[in-house]
């Protein structure tokens, strides 16, 4: 019994150690994905503050072009003003003046042409005046931007004047262009890798996402979860864009992040499946090797008691012959009878046992009124159920009457040879049930599973192997079940058996 007592001590110590280990390792896998998760918040917001200057950038250039845009557009006006005065003012000093202006003109492009758009002259356009000779199409498009000038030339000439933004607000607009492209591909190809969404503040138009699946981000539900998500975590960042209004940018813990917070939780799923598996394995390995010991161990039993009980068999056959009769000669043939049948017992461990539909009731009354002339007179047997009733199961007979028997010895044993066993057996639809109780001192609650190990027994001298093997029988071999109902310290046990019918 120390042993099993030493055992579970030691299963206590291992299992609180091995909580220790586990909380330390969460704690300081913690401490660390702590640490990450404040150094990746700083990136993010060194990232969010750069995006706010970014954007504040992107609306001073807005702002900026947008002043340049309105200077264009009163230069052009002038321009457009000018060549409509040269066309109509006779007055040569003005003319000169209106020609000086005209002439300084090197940005703004323009196009005169009759009235049938046939170009007359043009200056500062990007196409070729030698090989487009009519104004139309796209090209007619682009100097529709601002309304065009009509002068009339001569007596019945008409001169219309086409102009547009200079070549310099052209060229600025398409910087502001890929200012602002720019501005979201840093926004969705961050350097801290955390998941961005770019929407408007309805959040119905996505202008751009990044560090999520693609596929995934034109499915509305996930993008509005993941958007619930971002909101939950962080704050969105919020700014103007030019032609965009109001636009949000959602962000949230990287994908990294995320890993390293749940990776000491599947680290240890792993290892405990690991150790799980490994203990199975071993525990099978033991158990197989357990059941050769066993089979080993009873095999000998078997042949060690065949010789003398085959000598004591013809003793008595002599004894016959020679006249010797009377009760001590009939209970020793009773003995060697069951020496047989325990001999037979131990001879079929580890095979196959034959089961056979037989009466319980009528066993257990034969193993009773047995073990009864050999138990103390201080001991008392009772049996609820009479012996007229039939409650069939498959069993095999000798294996079972060896459980009975030994179950009936532990009694005995636990209540020092004084005091009552009582056996009552009960028959259901799909088994029947066998309690056996006693008045003896009792088995502890942690206990109720130990009694069934090898070796365990709380007598001075005993080997511990009655209970194992009864249950290896009823188990194995019966497909049953044997465990201890209910104990009292100090008032007694009730062993159940269920055997299937």
């Amino acid at each position: 019994m120390n042993l099993y007592v030493k055992k579970r001590q030691w299963k206590l110590f291992l299992f609180i150690t091995a909580i220790i280990i586990v909380g330390a390792s969460l704690w300081y896998t913690n401490t660390l994905v702590a640490k990450f998760a404040k150094n990746e918040r700083t990136n993010v917001r060194i990232w969010a503050n750069a995006i706010q200057r970014k954007a504040s950038l992107v609306n001073y250039a807005n702002s900026f072009f947008e002043e340049i845009r309105n200077e264009e557009q009163k230069r052009a006006e002038l321009l457009a003003e000018t060549y409509k005065r040269i066309a109509n003012d006779n007055n040569s000093n003005d003319l000169t003046f209106y020609l000086d202006i005209v002439g300084k003109n090197s940005k703004i492009p323009v196009v005169l042409t009759d009235e049938h758009d046939q170009i007359i002259e043009c200056v500062n356009v990007n196409f070729n005046p030698d090989s487009i000779k009519v104004l139309d199409g796209n090209l007619k498009e682009k100097f529709l931007i601002y309304n065009p000038i009509y002068a009339e030339y001569l007596e019945n000439e008409i001169r219309i004047l086409y102009y547009r933004e200079s070549t310099i607000f052209t060229e600025l607009r398409v910087i502001l262009d890929d200012l602002i492209e720019t501005f979201f591909y840093e926004v969705v190809t961050n350097s801290v890798s955390v998941p961005v969404i770019v929407t408007d503040s309805l959040h119905k138009t996505i202008f751009a996402s990044g560090n999520l699946d693609s596929i995934k981000m034109e499915q509305e539900s996930f993008v509005r979860l993941t958007i619930s998500e971002m909101i939950a975590d962080n704050d969105p960042i919020q700014f103007q864009l030019p032609n965009s209004g109001s636009t949000y940018i959602y962000y949230k813990d990287s994908e990294l992040l995320t890993q390293i917070r749940y990776y000491p939780f599947v680290q240890f799923t792993v290892v405990g499946l690991f150790f799980i598996i490994a203990y199975l394995l071993f525990s099978t390995a033991r158990k197989s090797e357990q059941n050769q010991v066993w089979v080993g161990m009873s095999k000998e039993t078997a042949h060690q008691l065949g010789t003398p009980l085959s000598s004591m068999m013809a003793w008595i056959e002599l004894l016959k012959i020679k006249g010797v009769e009377g009760e001590a000669v009939t209970e020793i043939e009773k003995d060697l009878n069951r020496l047989e049948n325990i001999t037979e017992r131990f001879s079929k461990i580890g095979s196959p046992p034959k089961l056979e539909e037989q009466n319980l009731v009528k066993i257990i009354y034969d193993a009773v009124e047995y073990l009864n002339k050999r138990s103390s007179k201080k001991v008392k047997y009772s049996i609820k159920c009479s012996a007229d009733r039939v409650m069939v199961a498959p069993i095999n007979k000798n294996l079972f009457e060896w459980v009975i028997e030994n179950l009936c010895k532990n009694a005995i044993d636990a209540m020092n040879g004084i005091g009552e066993i009582s056996i009552n057996l009960k028959e259901e639809s799909q088994a029947v049930i066998i309690d056996i109780s006693d008045t003896g001192k009792g088995i502890s609650l942690p206990n109720f599973k130990t009694v069934f190990h090898p070796g365990y027994t709380s007598k001075q001298r005993g080997w511990g192997l009655g209970l194992s093997l009864s249950k290896r029988i009823i188990k194995n071999y019966h497909k049953g079940k044997i465990f201890v109902k209910s104990s009292v310290i100090g008032n007694g046990t009730t062993f159940r058996i269920v055997l299937n019918k």
